[in-house]
């Protein structure tokens, strides 16, 4: 009886090992499941807070793109806007000055160039004027009224001088046509001073008729083919420049285009 009791009581431990030993044995597979969810959590949180550091840069991205091409746009449409309005000063400063200078140019009668030599340049009288002495008031005044006769070198004529085309139109009679003020002494030396150097010099370049359908004269002209250049140069510089902003301005938005397109298509 001892025997068998001693002999079955390793058994009896072996058995208690053994069930320990299987009770122990179950408890290491939910150790590890636990620490492998954890690990994929924190991975999977690692992932998820590494796309929401993504999506802001992307999103922070986006939006000053998005600035940027709204600050681009508004700089094209007030370039567009100045080359337009670049377009249309131009365009009306050829329609005035079409009508006022190149008309005169066309219809201007003293054309030839020619010497002349002072024959006579006195102040034979004076003429009544008014002049503007503030904001519905006139007044009256007079100027001197300087007659000068000139030679014609080429062909020996005695013609009347004038100043320029305008002379024509205000008072044929007079040389020069001053404005009107209320000091009569200082109308009075000005004129005496142009007749005393026109005495002096003698021999003067003047324009004349070439067809003789007047007996004057003019000394300058005001619608010569300076005049007449720069009534056109400027008007078409103006109307270049708008005209090359404008298309500057196209052929950025076309090359921006191209480069999105070549963008999307590597992508």
């Amino acid at each position: 009886m001892l025997n068998q009791r001693s002999f079955r009581s390793p058994h009896c431990a072996t058995g208690r090992v053994s069930s320990s030993g299987s009770n122990s044995r179950p408890q290491l597979p939910h150790s590890s499941e636990s620490m492998f969810l954890w690990a994929g959590r924190k991975a999977t949180d690692g992932r998820s807070e590494h796309r929401s550091i993504y999506q802001n840069i992307r999103e922070y991205d986006v939006l000053d793109r998005k600035k940027t091409e709204t600050a681009l746009r508004a700089g094209e449409d007030r370039a567009i806007l100045l080359g337009l309005s670049m377009v249309v000063l131009s365009v009306m400063m050829y329609f005035v000055l079409g009508i006022t200078i190149l008309r005169a140019y066309s219809d201007r009668v003293w054309t030839d160039k020619t010497s002349c030599t002072v024959v006579n340049s006195t102040i034979v009288c004076d003429v009544s004027c008014s002049y503007s002495c503030g904001a519905e008031c006139r007044r009256s005044s007079r100027y001197p009224c300087l007659q000068v006769f000139v030679s014609l070198n080429s062909s020996g004529k005695v013609v009347r001088l004038l100043h320029d085309e305008e002379t024509q139109d205000g008072d044929p009679e007079c040389f020069y046509i001053p404005k009107c003020h209320k000091d009569y002494a200082a109308t009075h030396a000005v004129v005496q001073n142009i007749s005393e150097r026109l005495r002096s010099q003698r021999t003067v370049t003047c324009f004349v008729d070439p067809t003789d359908r007047t007996d004057s004269a003019i000394l300058t002209q005001i619608y010569g083919r300076v005049a007449v250049f720069h009534s056109l140069f400027w008007p078409t510089c103006t109307l270049i420049g708008g005209t090359i902003i404008i298309a500057m301005v196209k052929l950025t938005q076309y090359l921006s285009i191209m480069c999105e397109r070549v963008s999307r298509a590597k992508r």
